[in-house]
């Protein structure tokens, strides 16, 4: 008979180590690089509050093999193998498989499809199958010759004693399961915190880290929320440290894959990422990871630790690294490890971008930052504040006299939205109000780029439904408006917001029109806005891409009145003139461009370039810049030494 892999529906947790342990065998034990390239030869099923795995049943007379026209699927080692260099894509295979085992998949972009599944891990050196061994409940198992002679007798010593057939139907499954509910992070009350702008979220106490720790399910050491977090964080391997108590060696963990896990604990949006995939979150509610990976990092930090780099061999090289938020960060921290001079340039006169100035207090505290400069600092990373790559140094000068250039420049240009009236007095843009909030909040002083808008006492309007929008709603509740309206063109459940920022704002006074699409922008006497011009919507037919698109409903126009109205629709790349004349090529959306054949992801068409982060991919998340920017530095790294064996 032929070996296969078998599923007890009964114990199995929806966990999807399977699913992780099956790529990484087939990756050499590496997270592939590209979430396209994660394509596991065995899957989760998900129906009716229920979960299960299936994969290839590696049948006697497999109906695949029989169809297959160049012998591609054969009869091996007692199972059904696939030999990729002989398939030509004719998908025959995947007709005739009964179970749907079989699917078409490519390499890379400009690869043909060509067939996959499973095989039984028959070139993994360790001899197991990975996806057995890493199964926490053991509902997956090798069934083979003796396997199955073993079920038989069992089950006929307990047909002879009279016993019960089988175990208690999922208990593996209840036992692991069996966690108390989630916790996590306090909050301040919503009335006292919105009469200043400190972080609104109270650190884990001791204890609460160590309830926390306790509830994970520690599915795998490489588990489903690793490969959910874009940075492939060690998230069951740091909690367990907490929960044994070994914080310092939890913050060396950490820093091994971040660089800034104090500030992504805060920021992430973990309900999309880490936290939306953890396996107990329909069972009392997700590990609170984000809380825990904060108290890691400030923990220790008052403990008097500072990151651990070990021995540092200099390097010749000198890299310099253009702004100074969390993909120049990333890159500056990686090559200063290596032993790279690093000088980062960035206009703000702190360190963070975005990260300080874009984001409001209330959401992260910006004395984090000035002790990550400090920590940066001293590993020899050198900050050149105030500086503007076009006006203060010019970009030909850094290219000419540093080994390698890196572009982490943000995206800092504005949507508008096409309305009438949309240069009215009144009508301001999201990210110049919270740098304005932000820089006064920090005592600097104000700059013409970014006015303060005075608010305290008038109507507020945000138009959006991202982050973004929820930062200005809540920053506007803090500066005194008289009511803050967010205004949104889909439903509650199409927010691309976080929901954790969505029910903060709410909580503190926000209200929510959902469904609206703006028209115009109605201006008083004065020339001032006065009132934005609205009409109702509904969802329609899904899109191409699966997403229902908002539809006017005849007759529902409103006006809502506002004295200020912030526009809050997302970023877009920014004109970098100093760019023009060095062979550095933009997309159509005015993004830098990068990777191509024989060059790195990175590496832009100047060979001395790299970029990363939301100038290269658009608007996207703190942690997504951070990998761009270490991303860069392993490859300006590899460039390096295949310089020196050249």
């Amino acid at each position: 008979m032929n070996k296969f892999i078998v599923a007890d529906a009964a114990n199995c947790i929806g966990c999807h180590a399977c699913e992780v342990a099956c790529v990484l065998s087939h990756h050499q034990d590496s997270w592939p690089q590209q979430r396209s390239d994660f394509l596991p030869r065995i899957h989760v099923i998900f129906k009716r509050g229920a979960s299960s795995a299936t994969t290839c049943h590696h049948c006697n007379d497999a109906p695949c093999v029989a169809v297959c026209p160049t012998q591609a699927l054969l009869f091996a080692n007692d199972s059904v193998q696939f030999r990729q260099e002989a398939c030509i894509g004719c998908k025959n295979c995947v007709i005739a498989c009964p179970f749907g085992a079989i699917e078409m998949v490519a390499n890379d972009e400009s690869s043909p499809l060509l067939a996959q599944k499973c095989d039984l891990c028959s070139e993994n050196a360790s001899g197991q199958q990975a996806c057995v061994a890493n199964c926490p409940t053991q509902a997956l198992r090798l069934v083979d010759e003796k396997a199955l002679n073993q079920l038989r007798r069992e089950r006929q010593i307990r047909s002879a004693l009279g016993q019960q057939q089988e175990p208690p139907h999922g208990i593996r499954r209840r036992e692991m399961l069996n966690k108390p509910p989630r916790i996590g992070a306090k909050k301040v009350d919503a009335e006292q915190r919105k009469q200043h702008f400190d972080e609104i979220y109270r650190p884990l106490a001791e204890c609460d880290a160590g309830y926390e720790s306790e509830r994970c399910l520690s599915c795998a050491q490489k588990a489903w929320c690793n490969w959910t977090c874009p940075l492939h964080n060690a998230i069951p391997d740091f909690i367990r440290l907490v929960n044994e108590g070994k914080i310092i060696e939890a913050a060396e963990l950490c820093h091994q894959s971040s660089s800034l896990p104090e500030i992504c604990g805060r920021v992430c949006p973990q309900d999309r990422l880490c936290e939306g995939a953890c396996t107990l979150k329909n069972e009392g509610g997700s590990v609170a990871i984000g809380n825990l990976e904060r108290y890691i990092t400030d923990t220790a930090l008052a403990m008097g630790w500072r990151p651990q780099i070990g021995e540092v061999v200099p390097r010749k090289e000198r890299v310099a690294v253009i702004g100074a938020g969390p993909a120049g960060l990333g890159c500056a921290d990686i090559l200063a490890r290596a032993g790279v001079q690093v000088d980062v340039f960035d206009r703000h006169p702190e360190i963070g971008g975005l990260l300080t100035f874009g984001i409001p207090p209330f959401k992260l505290d910006k004395n984090i930052l000035a002790v990550r400069r400090e920590i940066f600092s001293e590993m020899g990373i050198r900050f050149h504040l105030n500086q503007e790559v076009g006006r203060d140094i010019a970009f030909n000068e850094l290219v000419d006299n540093y080994d390698a250039v890196f572009l982490g420049v943000g995206t800092y240009g504005l949507m508008a939205a096409g309305l009438e009236g949309e240069t009215l007095p009144g009508v301001i843009q999201a990210l110049p109000f919270l740098i304005a909030s932000t820089r006064e909040v920090m005592g600097l002083e104000e700059v013409a780029e970014y006015p303060l808008t005075e608010i305290k006492g008038k109507r507020v309007v945000v138009l959006g439904g991202g982050d973004t929008a929820m930062d200005c709603l809540r920053t506007a509740i803090r500066r005194g408006a008289a009511s803050v309206t967010c205004a949104y063109r889909r439903d509650e459940q199409s927010m691309p917001g976080s929901k954790k920022e969505v029910g903060n704002a709410r909580e503190e006074g926000v209200e929510f029109q959902f469904n609206v699409q703006p028209r115009f922008i109605q201006s008083n006497r004065k020339g001032q806005v006065s009132a934005i011009g609205l009409i109702r919507t509904e969802m329609g037919e899904p899109g191409p891409d699966g997403r229902r698109r908002p539809q006017p409903v005849a007759g529902s126009e409103f006006e809502l009145p506002a004295d200020v109205l912030i526009m809050a629709f997302g970023f877009q790349a920014h004109d970098m003139p100093w760019l023009r004349g060095n062979g550095i090529a933009l997309d159509r959306w005015g993004q830098i461009c990068t990777g191509g054949k024989d060059r790195g992801t990175t590496q832009t068409s100047n060979d001395k370039v790299f970029a990363g982060g939301d100038a290269v991919h658009g608007a996207d998340l703190v942690v997504t810049a951070m990998v761009a920017g270490r991303q860069a530095a392993q490859e300006m790294l590899t460039l390096f030494k295949r310089e020196e064996e050249a």
